[in-house]
């Protein structure tokens, strides 16, 4: 009797996330914007596992007597850059570089930050400490403390993706921490402490679940800030090193030819102006959807 009070029990609690994912998704859909945004993230995502079919030149090898095609060029519909690389092939590369340091960066900067976020919340002996380290980390402007990192480890992408991840643990862990300062004072945090539930798991199976939604909101909205920290610090050398195709590197490379050959800056400018709205604008709509007070 009692397994068949339980087994109901946790087929009630399923039914109640899938609604909740229901209604959260149908809330998404209604943003007009965050599914705009939405579209071009998948097709980014979509240049970056296909580059090779959607680009079928090489976005290295140089072509001299091809330098410097307008757009619409025969064979070269975005140009060639100052060494006769074919622009659309380097754009499209250039996806699949910068959404690769993004998520990496995004993940490193989530496990540190929500492990710090958790102890910090859930133990008040702890909180102090870790707040305080927060708040060093905090003191420092991130892109300044990007390059810091970038100047003690070296110039390539892994380290600009080390880099991002530790600008972003700060923030991720003050957000954490708030929700679990909330969390950890519901009826059934109590509930499972004095069923003698162990800090382990109470933290792992009912405070982390429900502090997925700012997790969430967080995650996609630093996606657009990894990405355009990456292109800054390409941008200023401290990233991707020719001839690497990545966007940032591409506007510092073309900003020589801007009068002759505008297209070598615009062109990257506007992919990376459009991956970070993206991002952004779902970020803003996942927030509104996950807010139970917002009407849609």
């Amino acid at each position: 009797m009692t397994n068949a009070v339980l087994t109901e029990e946790r087929m009630a609690v399923v039914k109640k996330k899938e609604k909740v994912y229901v209604t959260t998704l149908r809330r998404l859909l209604k943003n007009k914007l965050a599914v705009a945004g939405l579209i071009i993230i998948l097709l980014q995502i979509g240049m970056a596992i296909f580059a090779p079919l959607i680009a079928t030149q090489d976005p290295i090898k140089q072509n001299l007597a091809a330098s410097e095609l307008p757009m619409f060029s025969d064979g070269h519909w975005l140009g060639t850059d100052n060494y006769g690389r074919d622009v659309w092939t380097r754009i499209v590369y250039g996806a699949r570089i910068s959404l690769l340091v993004g998520i990496t960066a995004v993940s490193l900067g989530l496990i540190g930050g929500v492990t710090l976020g958790l102890l910090g919340g859930y133990y008040k002996k702890l909180d102090g400490v870790i707040m305080r380290v927060v708040d060093l980390l905090f003191s420092f402007p991130g892109i300044l403390l990007a390059m810091l990192i970038i100047a003690i480890l070296g110039t390539n992408l892994v380290n600009v993706a080390i880099a991002i991840s530790i600008w972003s643990i700060p923030t991720c862990a003050r957000i954490v921490r708030g929700s679990v300062l909330s969390i950890k004072q519901k009826e059934y945090i109590m509930a499972m402490k004095s069923l003698g539930a162990s800090d382990f798991r109470i933290m792992m199976r009912h405070i982390l679940p429900n502090a997925f939604a700012p997790i969430i909101v967080f995650a996609t909205m630093r996606m657009a800030t990894a990405i355009l920290s990456t292109a800054s610090l390409s941008y200023l050398g401290l990233g991707a090193q020719p001839p690497t195709p990545e966007w940032g590197a591409m506007i510092s490379q073309g900003q020589d030819y801007m009068w002759t050959s505008p297209h070598l800056t615009i062109v990257p400018g506007i992919a990376i102006m459009l991956t970070v709205f993206a991002f952004n604008v779902v970020g803003d709509g996942l927030r509104d959807a996950l807010d139970p007070n917002m009407n849609i």
